[in-house]
């Protein structure tokens, strides 16, 4: 089957397969794997130190010289100046913590320090990143203009149709239609209430107002739901959650069994770990945080709030604090490598999209 589109031509790739940026998930293997197998690996810095951003950049270059694209968070940094009601949350935890017998160390108020998506600028255009995906939010217009001259393409993240239409006025060349299905953050940034579109209702309705190319995102997790996504109006597909089992990802043993036996109700969305909204499996820190009434700090403070226990979880693998991040198809995920999980998918798809193929009815 001839997967080639404007989607493939734009990117540089053989199949419309991308692999979700999911951060503290995705490895450099993982985005190698996808894009040597002829997709599109996507490697997530949101909120990284420069250097860190440059060392990831080069690991994946080492393993891989087929294209892939850079996640950026880009929204704008909040003011952090609510030490009371930070203090309020870290007792609070610091209590959790003693009764389930977990030493985590405090987080000091002033040592919090969040790098912007533009100071991680430099160290892609100095790499020579071509694709650059962004989620959160749109780059400012100096940026897209810095981006834009150095011959990058946008892709970036729309969770309704008014999210889309923004991304093309903004000068971006993809737009990544994420339902609320998707595991992890919500790439919602306009003002109102969350949408909470389901992928297959988002597509059809985002590629009949946008001209972009759309890559669908949410409950992608075979080959029925890709050729789903395709046959609405996608120009290619964007899988996460079925890779969290893969030996790629850096989801702890705890986590991979979790997703191996939730069910399509076992997920949730919530604030709790971070101060957005974000789709995962709750454990006793999401159920803690959301019982304890507390406000919650503003994203990424509650974020950097929490990073010291899940930093302490993951290290003893104990998922009643690790943050488990997963989709509502997540159970379909399979312990396999990177690149045979979307490969199998890609042969599925072709199987159902060719022509001739009897469909089953029902």
């Amino acid at each position: 089957m001839e997967w080639k589109n404007r989607l493939t031509s734009l990117l540089g790739i053989e199949y419309p397969f991308i692999q979700a940026p999911m951060l503290g998930i995705t490895t450099p293997a993982m985005v190698a794997a996808v894009s040597n197998g002829g997709g599109l690996g996507s490697l997530p810095v949101g909120g990284l130190p420069p250097e860190r951003v440059a060392a990831l950049i080069a690991e994946v270059k080492a393993l891989t010289s087929r294209p892939f694209a850079v996640n950026l968070f880009t929204y704008e940094i909040p003011a952090v100046n609510q030490q009371e009601q930070f203090d309020q949350m870290q007792q609070f935890l610091q209590q959790l913590y003693k009764a389930n017998s977990l030493t985590v160390p405090a987080v000091a108020f002033d040592a919090v320090k969040i790098y912007s998506y533009r100071e991680q600028l430099p160290a892609l255009l100095d790499a020579g990143i071509s694709l650059v995906s962004f989620t959160f939010g749109i780059p400012d217009e100096a940026s897209i203009a810095l981006l834009k001259e150095k011959g990058c393409l946008l892709l970036g993240t729309a969770t309704s149709v008014e999210e889309a239409v923004a991304l093309e006025a903004a000068g971006c060349d993809v737009a990544v239609a994420q339902g609320i299905e998707a595991g992890g953050h919500r790439g919602s940034f306009l003002p109102g209430p969350l949408p909470q579109v389901g992928t297959m209702a988002l597509i059809p309705q985002i590629a009949d107002r946008i001209a972009l190319p759309v890559i669908a995102a949410g409950g992608i997790a075979d080959g029925r739901s890709a050729t789903a996504a395709f046959c609405l109006g996608a120009s290619g597909v964007q899988c996460g959650s079925v890779l969290l089992r893969s030996p790629e990802s850096a989801a702890t043993p705890h986590h991979k069994d979790k997703v191996a036996t939730v069910t399509d109700t076992g997920t949730r969305i919530t604030r709790a770990f971070s101060g957005r909204w974000a789709r995962g499996i709750a454990n006793t820190l999401m159920d803690g945080i959301e019982a304890s009434g507390l406000p919650l700090n503003v994203y990424p403070v509650q974020d950097a709030l929490t990073q010291a226990v899940r930093k302490v979880a993951k290290e003893l693998d104990d998922p009643a604090f690790i943050v488990m991040y997963a989709g509502q198809a997540a159970q379909m995920a399979k312990a396999l490598p990177a690149a045979e999980i979307m490969e199998a998918l890609r042969v599925a798809a072709e199987k159902i999209l060719a022509p001739g193929t009897q469909r089953s009815q029902g």
